[in-house]
Parts: structure tokens; C-alpha cells; sequence
């Protein structure tokens, strides 16, 4: 019996079926953007500058190569606006006068000889006149020295609820502390790499490793200054973003399409891992200052939180990174008096830009890093503080959102302890490095853990302004066809987008075909950011979907039920009459959503996915390495759609934050990475990332509370497990040193300093 005879049999929601793009990754079919095969391809380089700041004063093409040869493009060349666009237009696509970071990009070469194109911009000669630079977000933010705009500040904003100045002053205990979160490189599997076409009588189309089409979309028809109908965006096969192909691949776009653009040839440029970690974005470093008031027994009486982020030389994303970042600063914990006074410096630094968890994971780690802090002072089970905290559903948040999810902390808290077995734990590694103190081992054991949520979707009125869009066609052969611009970057949005699908339609799998994001075949959904594909944008297509559906059965060709084979011929039969089967569904805000850009007031986010993470850890006072042992996270995300794949999406963030915590350093000298390839930038191996045990609360489902926002009630979940991995970790290296560890990633060198200062 076909597939198409039978009828589709229960919902695919909760299930895991094998991935649709597997299949081709794993024998090597699949196509990325350096696989592609374009006739007459010629390659395309960058010369970048190694000045930090100054005024480009002249280029010397010194004799070595062929330059007749080679197409050249400088600021000179750009048909349209020197910008790249985004929210602001302040960075610049090529450097016509002003340099404003190291690797700024300067001079385009282009030449059949991929050699021969390394080799050409090493004879490249820049005549910089260097200016004074500034690389410390506090300097920056003083002012004496003017990188970006008429103070530095690239963006600030402040929360307030309540009286924060009135509560401290009464409060009987006050506590303050500083936090520190360095830059982290994505280190995406695949290096960055667009193929450009363009020319002025057919238009610009690019194809590239991006997560955001319409981002490149908007960046090219500004710097062409042509009709975005001329501009075409295709996504290849792409080897992972986390964020960091969500503004950069408009730069790499534009400097490809230029290339193209006065060569009349296409042009490929793919970046090899060096060029990558030294020109593209990282995570914002940040500084936290907390003060706390509190009473006896722990119960937060106020918080005064200074949050601030270097946002490198341009504006790109840090004004979103900088919101979500104050947003979620004062964490899952209720207090009648908050404020978060939240800046985004300019520095001289590459532009820092989207990372997963888009500057909640710097905040996050600093409000629990604070609370470790409050609870050995006041000698509290850390534990045991934030449940006297803990927010609960009808209580206001620190921008006066009303917590609607029906939430309980309390039992996640209960749940990820018994897992672990916290309390024992915790008792015995008190007893086991008691005794290793008087023995003289160097080993000792601890276990720590962070609570926290994470907001799903854009920011306020971010999805409102976006008006997302999902099309969804049928052919006459029956063949269900998405049309969204989310992309396929590993987190398996296909899969899931099929399963979503298969539910609204009672179809198999077979018959759905999520289309590869173009620009000339799909409407604008929205970037591929925010953990919002899934509840955002996966609710758009469980909407067309149904509707696609009611249309059948308006039409009379369908009933309440059918079976596979009866869909296929109704499919056929509307499209026999003239009838175009093709819906679109389009985002709107959900009832009772009201935000306040300019006061930061109201529902920051439509809901929250909230977690309790658990680590345990060994620490050898020798060498002064940590290896995390095991690692527990529990969390309430909604609906699961995909449990493999949702579970895959915790353990691979877990490990980001496990390098976040402990290996991950970026060393800057003149604020040019100085550690640009990845046998001295240390990332977390298979060896270094523990065993990891996941588990997904589904109680709100259970009971029929679930949020409304996503599809079946599932929420966003990519993002969440950076929040919390790296202050768990932290937290029980403390447990385990007795040592208060402020500032991430925290080396070898780094925990000997703090343990030996704290002796």
C-alpha cells in the first residue's frame, strides 16, 4: 500500500521523525555555498586595515602581481550609499575616509587565481594616519575621546519599578558586587562565503551561508540604490550561525556583489577561519554592577543593576542585544523596587553583534553570580534564596508585565535538585573537601546552579513592526508547499516546520516540501533569531495551513477527515476549476500585549521559557583546571514539538556555555584578536562537555495552560540554554574552592588568581 492510500494516522506533534535535511549532510550531498558550481567564477579578496583608528590618507598597489589583471573596487566604486544597512546606517561598507576598526574593510580584489588574490592584497600598501583609539567601554563612556556619535552611547535605556533609592535606604543588609562576561567567538562549523551575480541590466542575485535573507536583501538594494524587486537573495546549505550570520553576511554580501558588479563576472568570496574570527562579530563583553537590598532572611527588597555592553566600533545589533540584555537583568525573581540603568558603548573593537542568547547570558550570569554572593553572606542554601524569590504567575516583572505562564519555580527548582540530588551532593562535597584540606588532595568537588528565563521573540513591539508573513501553496499533484524566509541552519527547522504542517493538514510528511529561503520565492518572515521560528513563525504556518485545509472544504472537495490519497485529488480538482491554492498567514500581536518602546514599560515578551540548570564539577588545585563531571537541565519551553531536536538544542547550548564559562577567551592587543585560529582560541571538545541529562517540563500543557502564542503551545528554546549553563558552572566552582569567581570565561590563570587573592 503507498503512503498516499493510507490515512494519516495521529498528530506528529511531540514525536521525532528523522531529520529532512539528514540524509543529504551526512553522505556529503548536501550543497553549501563553496560547493556551488558557477561558470566563469573569479574569487574575490579584502584588504582590511590593521589601524584601530585614522584617517586614510592614500593605497599603494606595489609591483608584484599582474594588476592589470585584477578588478579592484574601493568607496569610489559603490553605486549607491557607503552603508550597510540595518537599524542605523553608520557602518560603512568600505573605507572611503575615516578608519574606525582594526580589519575594516578598505580595498575589493577579484581574479581567476585564488593564489594570486592572496598574494595581490599582501602587496596592498594602506597610508593610515593613526588617531587615539579607545578599546574600554568605561573610557568610552567617559567621553574624553569621541569614536561614535556625540557621547559613545550607541544605545541606553532604564527600567524602573517602584522606588529603588527609598528601599535601599531602608533596607538592613545591602550588598554589592561586579560582573564581568568576555567577547565569544561563534565558531559556526562552516566559515562565512557568499557567490555574487550583478550587473546593471539583470539586478544582484547572491547566494550565501546567512540566516536572515531579507537582512542582505535591504543592505544590497541601499548600497546598489536599486529597486529591491532587482535584488535577489538565495540561501545555501548553511553550517551553523548562532548569530553570527545574522548582520555579517550583509557585509561579505556587498563586498562579493561589488566585486561582480565591475567585474560583469560572478564572484565568490569564502572566508578561511582566520579571516573569519578576526572580522566578523562576537558576543558584547559586559560589566554588571549590582546593588542589592535584602532582609534577614534573604527576600529581595531592591535592586539597582548598571548594565553595559562594548559594542565595538558601529552600531550593527547592539541596541536589540543591549534591550534583551537589561530585560532580563534582574531574572526570574520578584522585587517591588528595580532598576536597570542598561548602556551600549562605541569602542574601537569590531563591531560585537548577535550571539545566541543576544545579551542575556552577560546578564543573566551577573544577577546569579550576585545572588551566590548574597547567599553566602547571609549563609543561605543558594538553592533556598531564589525559592524565597522566585516570581509566580500574576506578580509584575521589572517592566510591570503580569507573568501570565502558569509557572512554578518551585517544582522546577524541586525537580532539577532531585535529578542531581543537590542536597546530597552538596553535603558530601563539603565533607569530601574538608578532608582533602587536611590531607592535602588537590581535587575538590562542588555543585552550583543558576535559575532563569528567557523571553521568545523579538523584543516590545519587534514583531509587531516585522509583520511577519508564511505562504503556503498546494500543487495539483497535492504537494504542500511552505514558503517562509526562516533558514535551515541545523537547528532543524524543516523537520519541524514538516511536523507543524502534517498536524494543521493530517497529511504525511511526503507531501510537504519546505521551500529553501529566496527572496524570489518567499515573503518576508522575519530573521531566523530570537528563539522565534518555531513559536513566531511555526504558528504562521500552522495557521496557513489550516486555512489551506478550510479552503478544500469550502470548496466541497474535502470533509472533516480524509485520507491522503483524497487530499491529493481534492488538490487536483481545485486547480482543474481555475482555483490557485495558495494562502498566507500573517503575524499579529496577541490580545492584551502592550509596550512602551521609549519608557520600557509593559509586555517585553508575548511569554518566557524559564529553567532551573544544575552543574557538578571537579576542581584540581594543581593545575587549577575545572572539568565539568554532569550537567542537569530542566526547563518549561512550551509544547515540545520535537523532543530530539529540542533536546539537541540544550545539549549543544550547554556546551557553548561550558566554553563561555571556562575556555573561551578572546585575547585583544589594539583591539585585533590576537588569538585568531583554533589552536590557541580553546573551545569545549567531546572530551570537555559532560554528560548532560535534559528534561522538559510539560505541566502547563498537561493542564491546558499552555501559552496561546505558539503552535500547540510550543515556545522558543535556541537560545535559552546559554543563559543559565555558564553562571551553574561558576556557581559550583565556587562550592568547590570556596572562592567567589566574578568574571567569565574564567581560565586556569584566572581561578589560581582569585583562589590565591582570596587566601
Amino acid at each position: 500500500m503507498k503512503q498516499t492510500d493510507v490515512l494519516h494516522e495521529g498528530s506528529p506533534i511531540g514525536k521525532s521523525p528523522p531529520r529532512k535535511e539528514g540524509v543529504a549532510k551526512v553522505t556529503g550531498k548536501a550543497v553549501y555555498v563553496d560547493d556551488l558550481p558557477i561558470a566563469g567564477a573569479i574569487y574575490g579578496v579584502t584588504v582590511r586595515s590593521k589601524v584601530a583608528r585614522g584617517h586614510l590618507r592614500g593605497i599603494t598597489y606595489h609591483p608584484g602581481v599582474p594588476w592589470e589583471d585584477f578588478h579592484i573596487v574601493t568607496a569610489a566604486d559603490i553605486p549607491g550609499e557607503n552603508t550597510i544597512a540595518l537599524i542605523e546606517k553608520d557602518q560603512v561598507c568600505l573605507v572611503d575616509k575615516l578608519v574606525n576598526h582594526p580589519e575594516e574593510a578598505v580595498v575589493l580584489l577579484a581574479h581567476p587565481d585564488r593564489e594570486l588574490c592572496e598574494k595581490a592584497r599582501r602587496l596592498v600598501e594602506l597610508h593610515i594616519e593613526e588617531l587615539p583609539p579607545v578599546f574600554d567601554m568605561d573610557e568610552s563612556l567617559e567621553g574624553d575621546v569621541r569614536v561614535w556619535g556625540d557621547d559613545n552611547i550607541l544605545k541606553q535605556f532604564s527600567i524602573d519599578k517602584g522606588d529603588v533609592a527609598r528601599a535601599l535606604a531602608e533596607a538592613p543588609i545591602i550588598i554589592e558586587g561586579e560582573y564581568a562576561t568576555g567577547a565569544q567567538e561563534q565558531l559556526y562549523i562552516e566559515p562565512q562565503g557568499m557567490v555574487a551575480l550583478a550587473t546593471p541590466k539583470h539586478g544582484i542575485t547572491v547566494w550565501g551561508s546567512l540566516q536572515c535573507p531579507y537582512y542582505v536583501h535591504k543592505a544590497l538594494a541601499t548600497l546598489f540604490g536599486v529597486a529591491k524587486e532587482r535584488v535577489r537573495i538565495i540561501q545555501c546549505e548553511t553550517g551553523g550561525g548562532f548569530g553570527g550570520k545574522e548582520e555579517y553576511p550583509s557585509m561579505l554580501a556587498a563586498h562579493a556583489a561589488l566585486l561582480a558588479w565591475k567585474a560583469r563576472r560572478p564572484v565568490k568570496m569564502i572566508y578561511d577561519r582566520h579571516e573569519d574570527m578576526l572580522a566578523t562579530t562576537k558576543r558584547h563583553p559586559s560589566r554588571t554592577r549590582i546593588r542589592s537590598g535584602h532582609s534577614a532572611d534573604g527576600k529581595l527588597l531592591a535592586l539597582d543593576i548598571d548594565f553595559r555592553l562594548d559594542g565595538g566600533a558601529y552600531m550593527t545589533l547592539s541596541p536589540v542585544v543591549l534591550s534583551r540584555g537589561g530585560l532580563h537583568a534582574s531574572g526570574p525573581y520578584h522585587c517591588d523596587h528595580i532598576r536597570v540603568r542598561a548602556r551600549a558603548a562605541a569602542t574601537n573593537h569590531p563591531p560585537h553583534g548577535a550571539f545566541r542568547g543576544f545579551g542575556a547570558p552577560q546578564s543573566v550570569f551577573a544577577i546569579e553570580r550576585h545572588l551566590d554572593q548574597v547567599a553566602a553572606q547571609l549563609g543561605i542554601d543558594p538553592a533556598e534564596l531564589r525559592r524565597r524569590n522566585f516570581l509566580a504567575p500574576g506578580q509584575q516583572m521589572a517592566t510591570g508585565q503580569v507573568v501570565r505562564d502558569n509557572i512554578n519555580l518551585g517544582e522546577l527548582l524541586d525537580r532539577a535538585q532531585s535529578l542531581s540530588d543537590y542536597q546530597a551532593k552538596r553535603a558530601e562535597f563539603d565533607r569530601l573537601n574538608a578532608e582533602a584540606e587536611q590531607n592535602g588532595s588537590p581535587i575538590r568537588r562542588g555543585i552550583g546552579l543558576a535559575t532563569f528565563m528567557h523571553g521568545a521573540g523579538f523584543t516590545g513591539s519587534g514583531e509587531r513592526y516585522l509583520a511577519s508573513v508564511v505562504a503556503v501553496d498546494a500543487t495539483p499533484q497535492g504537494l504542500v508547499r511552505i514558503r517562509a524566509s526562516s533558514t535551515e541552519i541545523g537547528q532543524g527547522k524543516d523537520t519541524v516546520f514538516t511536523q507543524i504542517a502534517q498536524d494543521a493538514l493530517g497529511i504525511p510528511s511526503e507531501l510537504i516540501e519546505v521551500v529553501r529561503p529566496d527572496t524570489a520565492e518567499v515573503p518576508d518572515s522575519g530573521p531566523t533569531v530570537a528563539s522565534r521560528t518555531v513559536m513566531v513563525v511555526g504558528k504562521l504556518v500552522h495557521s496557513a495551513c489550516l486555512a489551506l485545509r478550510q479552503k478544500l472544504q469550502e470548496a466541497g472537495l474535502v470533509g472533516e477527515s480524509y485520507t491522503a490519497a483524497e487530499f491529493v485529488s481534492a488538490c487536483g480538482i481545485f486547480h482543474q476549476l481555475g482555483g490557485v491554492l495558495r494562502v498566507e498567514s500573517q503575524y499579529q500581536q496577541p490580545a492584551g500585549i502592550e509596550w512602551d518602546d521609549k519608557k520600557y514599560r509593559g509586555d517585553a515578551y508575548a511569554t518566557y521559557a524559564w529553567a532551573v540548570y544544575v552543574a557538578e564539577v571537579t576542581v584540581d588545585l594543581t593545575t587549577y583546571e575545572t572539568r565539568v563531571d554532569r550537567f542537569w537541565a530542566v526547563q518549561d519551553a512550551g509544547k515540545i514539538i520535537n523532543p530530539v531536536l529540542a533536546a539537541g538544542q540544550i545539549e549543544g547550548g550547554v556546551a557553548q556555555g561550558v566554553g563561555f564559562a571556562l575556555y573561551e577567551k578572546v585575547v585583544w592587543q589594539a583591539g585585533r584578536m590576537q588569538n585568531a585560529q583554533m589552536t590557541n582560541y580553546i573551545m569545549p571538545t567531546s572530551l570537555d562537555v559532560p554528560d548532560i541529562f535534559v528534561e522538559f517540563d510539560d505541566r502547563a500543557t498537561k493542564m491546558g495552560t499552555a501559552t496561546p502564542n505558539g503552535p500547540k503551545g510550543a515556545k522558543g528554546i535556541g537560545e535559552l540554554p546559554l543563559d543559565g549553563s555558564a553562571p551553574a558552572v561558576i556557581s559550583a566552582v565556587q562550592h568547590a574552592t570556596a572562592t567567589a569567581v566574578a568574571a567569565v570565561p574564567m581560565t586556569p590563570e584566572d581561578l589560581m588568581q582569585a583562589v590565591e587573592t582570596a587566601r
